[in-house]
């Protein structure tokens, strides 16, 4: 792609004009996790505040959907975390689809390493979970610490830009990516009470049908989104998640393309060619365009076309509306109890201790019994820290918290022990990083 592309026009639409320094702040690496940062402070504070009965009186307010006997009534809360999170966890599945396919999970040797990682920090924080919070209601819990938030974990290490290596960055994207795998795995299989067979069965034959959209050769989105919604509907009503839906509908997206380079750039000068020569505004030029057009949705694939599409919508609006809704938690009075109570205890040393010692433990394990192989130019005090990130649970972690505490106490005494974990992981790994940056260029000065 050349460096600079002409200009289309020379003057600027007042639309642009008015929406340009949201789209610079979109274009940030670490947009998303500023504005989560944002959605979840102002949350915080609102539960905090004077007015706290407000705040729930509003995400508690019914909403009702659909018509007749398929018309769905939830909270704005509910519609949220059943309506509006499969579609995160769609995302999750399209990426984790991409990551197989050609990404940092496409063989066996790439994948070994943050995969392995990645079960290390999975087990080793639910552990610490179910020694301190082992009794009763409190071990439902035991899943919460075992998340990752790839938005805030990718935010963090833009903003420490090149104070950490690439090759960091890709392992945890990577171990971000499995560990999510790993968190809709146990959504689905521990985290499901009751299990309405017909209607579980309705939406398998949905995505049996996407499947088989997939293998004919369609390619419009569409098509697929409008399979989706029916899987969707079938899902939550068999009472399985529906997050776990969109999961497996992702896994159903043509991730191939339809034309190879040569050809499409061949046909493409020939288009330009045609469209060129065309009167302006002729029957030629627009069917010239329509053809473009064409010929760009034969060499994108619907699953890249989908994952770009979703992917403003799950940074910008979808991700801080959950963390809006679901994090306004009251702390002013509960942090004497959270300080002593197994959930919270459970949860904060979890994601705070057992994270980073899951995944490095893990990592160096298999890397000396040549399990599977470390990067090169990776140091173990650098993917130490990098696993220390990982600590930061966020999303994931309030949501299966939310899936594994009906009771409102221990629902806040985990939502607490999440932020604080998240907090103390994100402040000490960044400032544990930023040293061994620092002392690496001192060493390097002084030889």
């Amino acid at each position: 792609m050349p460096s600079e592309l002409p200009p289309a026009r020379t003057t600027r639409l007042p639309i642009e004009v008015l929406v340009s320094p949201f789209v610079s702040f979109a274009k940030l690496e670490a947009a998303s996790g500023i504005l989560l940062v944002v959605s979840s402070v102002a949350a915080l504070l609102w539960a905090n505040s004077p007015w706290e009965q407000s705040y729930h009186a509003f995400w508690n307010t019914e909403a009702s959907i659909g018509f007749g006997r398929f018309a769905l009534t939830e909270t704005l809360h509910e519609w949220i975390n059943d309506g509006l999170m499969p579609i995160f966890f769609f995302l999750v599945g399209l990426e984790i689809k991409r990551e197989v396919l050609i990404g940092e999970l496409s063989s066996l040797r790439q994948a070994a390493f943050p995969l392995v990682s990645a079960v290390g920090g999975a087990i080793v924080p639910a552990l610490f979970y179910l020694m301190i919070a082992h009794a009763g209601k409190v071990q439902k819990g035991w899943a919460i610490p075992m998340a990752t938030d790839i938005a805030f974990v990718i935010g963090a290490l833009a903003i420490l830009g090149n104070r950490v290596p690439a090759s960091l960055k890709l392992f945890c994207t990577a171990l971000a990516i499995a560990d999510d795998l790993f968190a809709v795995i146990v959504i689905a299989l521990f985290y499901t009470d009751q299990i309405q067979v017909i209607h579980l069965a309705w939406g398998f034959a949905g995505i049996a049908l996407c499947f088989v959209a997939n293998r004919l050769g369609v390619r419009k989105p569409a098509v697929y989104a409008m399979i989706g919604l029916f899987v969707w509907y079938a899902v939550l009503k068999s009472g399985v998640h529906a997050t776990v839906a969109g999961v497996f509908l992702a896994l159903t997206i043509p991730a191939r393309t339809y034309m190879d380079r040569d050809p499409f750039l061949e046909r493409s000068r020939s288009l330009i060619d045609w469209f060129e020569v065309a009167p302006p505004e002729s029957a030629e030029a627009h069917s010239a365009i329509r053809m473009m057009g064409s010929q760009l949705e034969m060499v994108e694939s619907p699953l890249q076309r989908m994952e770009h599409a979703l992917h403003p919508w799950v940074s910008f609006a979808i991700l801080p509306l959950f963390a809006f809704s679901n994090l306004g938690v009251r702390i002013l009075g509960n942090m004497g109890a959270a300080v002593r109570h197994p959930v919270s205890l459970g949860v904060f040393l979890g994601l705070f201790v057992g994270k980073p010692v899951g995944i490095w433990l893990s990592a160096r394990i298999s890397a000396k019994y040549r399990l599977t192989t470390a990067p090169a130019d990776l140091s173990w005090r650098a993917l130490f820290g990098a696993a220390w990130l990982c600590g930061i649970g966020f999303t994931m972690s309030l949501f299966i918290a939310t899936l594994a505490f009906n009771d409102a106490a221990l629902l806040t005494m985990a939502k607490i022990g999440v932020l604080a974990a998240s907090l103390a992981a994100g402040a000490c790994a960044s400032a544990f990083l930023i040293h061994l940056n620092e002392s690496k260029i001192d060493s390097n000065n002084e030889r």
